[in-house]
């Protein structure tokens, strides 16, 4: 008998858990610091600013007590630097590309949701999983970005479905917290930018050591 319950959707954040985005997100912090004589950041400085958004992002790289008005140059030095950087070395984890192409034909609904700037998201998209994805949301105006329930809950109205029909897939704090938002279970990857333990202190409870674990997950919350 054919489950009732079975999900139709799944929702997944980018940066960490789609794409590994850390270098090339460190090239763009660190010439947009270089730009304006600032101390540039280690790869692990940079992992742990992100999640938040580029601006967050930006304001956890500057030094501490850097001028209102430079911050605001270094962000837009930024957003310059990543259009020209944003795929020099990201690439997809292992078994992603299969893993949304594989969910898609067994009838599930694909989306992303991401607090990285929605240019760079459709780019990525676009770029590294063509026709495999349903929907794809980044930061943008008048939609609070997570871990405010709104994008999801966008993204959702937009393919027509449920919360209760949905599952979510991220691998920070900020994604623990979205889903919790949502009301939506999720899955926490441990391939991405935040060490498990820091997924528990979070309050993560249903974890994907691999691509394997992630469809299964899936699957177990029909």
């Amino acid at each position: 008998m054919e489950n009732s319950k079975k999900k139709k959707a799944v929702v997944f954040d980018l940066d960490g858990t789609l794409l590994n985005t850390l270098g090339d997100l460190r090239t763009a912090v660190n010439l947009a610091l270089r730009a304006y004589k600032l101390p540039e950041r280690s790869l692990e400085e940079v992992r742990m600013a992100v999640g938040n958004g580029i601006r967050k992002l930006i304001s956890r790289s500057v030094p501490a007590g850097t001028a209102p008005e430079v911050e605001e140059q270094v962000f837009a030095r930024f957003k310059e630097e990543y259009k020209l950087h944003c795929s020099d070395t990201t690439a997809p984890y292992e078994g992603i590309p299969e893993l949304l192409k594989t969910l898609r034909e067994e009838g599930f609904q694909v989306a992303v949701v991401s607090n990285k700037a929605d240019f760079a998201v459709q780019e990525l998209m676009k770029q590294y999983f063509p026709g495999a994805y349903d929907a794809a949301l980044g930061e943008t105006e008048g939609i609070a970005r997570k871990p405010a329930p709104d994008m999801v809950e966008h993204v959702l109205r937009r393919l027509g479905v449920e919360k209760e029909d949905a599952l979510y897939v991220g691998d920070s704090e900020v994604d623990v917290e979205t889903a919790r938002n949502v009301g939506v279970p999720c899955i926490s990857v441990t391939w991405g930018f935040r060490e498990k333990n820091v997924l528990e202190e979070c309050g993560a409870g249903q974890f994907a050591e691999n691509v394997d674990e992630l469809y299964k997950a899936a699957h177990e919350n029909d």
